[in-house]
């Protein structure tokens, strides 16, 4: 304690006390401070998991914070103007390579340009060969239109004796919706009936290609038909199939046999005109012979022609209860 001081009085000396700046500062409290509880040194039998809300972790330079989260990717190096344009440019490279690539193997086995003249069709092309596959009998011109150098397209076919694939590919996806819509009346429907309905029209096309292109070549046709024709020719059935399975569906049994009858000749009918003049006539002056190649290459055309409503009838039938 300082020393007191004493003064004078009436009732004798006074004594006062000074206090010093020492004093002063001992008297004052220091601030309180929260201090968390140290973490432990041995687990709590009864924790199951450590505690790591005090841990914390020091951010590495050039990392990315995200509200308090560190995500600890180099964003700046990453994304410099230099990596990106290189690796933007390399991407580009490769994408073009493999797009060279696949033309290029796909044009080993199918020609692009033979296979887009095949669906170079319109309206008025599609609505006439329609009408001709469901009533071929009162057509008259059916040889294919030239120009000098190469065959006309559907488009430009007037009379529409082209073949083309855009009515086989849709009527083909046509009769697998309708097949659908007659399994799903009929409460049979299921994904594996729907693709077997499917697959099945789908072999039965190949196997009956592959067949037309081995016998014509047992029998030494020298046409200008290709197998995209043969195609064509063989998928024109499904614009029938799709008659019988609504004329079954609308008027029952007797509407089915009626719609295939119909339709069966009518296929039948335009084949035969249809390849008549390809497959009958000889290659030198396109005249119709009666030797025994032709009549060969007559039965020829003949079958592949009585094929179509077998074809028909097995397709469809088990659609019609």
């Amino acid at each position: 304690h300082p020393p007191p001081e004493t003064g004078r009085g009436s009732e004798g000396p006074r004594v006062k006390y000074r206090p010093s700046m020492a004093q002063h500062v001992s008297y004052r409290q220091p601030p309180k401070q929260r201090v968390r509880p140290p973490a432990p040194s041995a687990m709590d039998p009864n924790q199951l998991f450590d505690d790591t809300s005090t841990a914390t972790q020091a951010p590495q330079p050039g990392s990315y914070t995200v509200q308090g989260m560190d995500v600890g990717l180099p964003i700046n190096s990453f994304l410099s103007e230099p990596v990106a344009d290189f690796a933007m440019a390399y991407g580009t490279t490769i994408a073009s390579q493999g797009k060279d690539i696949v033309h290029k193997e796909l044009n080993r086995f199918v020609s692009v340009n033979k296979l887009k003249y095949f669906f170079t069709v319109d309206t008025r092309y599609v609505s006439k060969k329609l009408a001709l596959l469901m009533f071929p009998y009162t057509h008259q011109n059916w040889e294919l239109g030239y120009r000098v150098d190469s065959r006309l397209t559907p488009r430009e076919d007037f009379h529409a004796n082209a073949p083309d694939l855009y009515i086989p590919t849709m009527a083909f996806i046509t009769y697998i919706l309708l097949a659908g819509v007659a399994l799903g009346i009929q409460q049979r429907f299921s994904p594996e009936v729907l693709g077997m309905c499917a697959s099945t029209a789908l072999v039965w096309i190949i196997i009956e290609v592959l067949v037309l292109v081995l016998a014509l070549y047992l029998i030494s046709v020298h046409t200008d038909l290709t197998t995209f024709d043969l195609i064509a020719y063989s998928g024109y059935k499904y614009v029938g199939m799709i008659i019988t399975i609504l004329g079954g569906l609308l008027f029952g049994r007797d509407g089915y046999y009626v719609a295939l009858a119909w339709t069966s000749c009518a296929i039948m009918f335009f084949l035969v005109r249809s390849l008549r003049m390809k497959v009958l006539s000889s290659a030198s002056d396109g005249v119709t012979s009666h030797s025994s190649r032709n009549r060969l290459r007559m039965y020829v055309t003949l079958a592949v022609a009585a094929f179509q409503p077998l074809i028909i009838y097995w397709l469809t039938v088990h659609l019609i209860r």
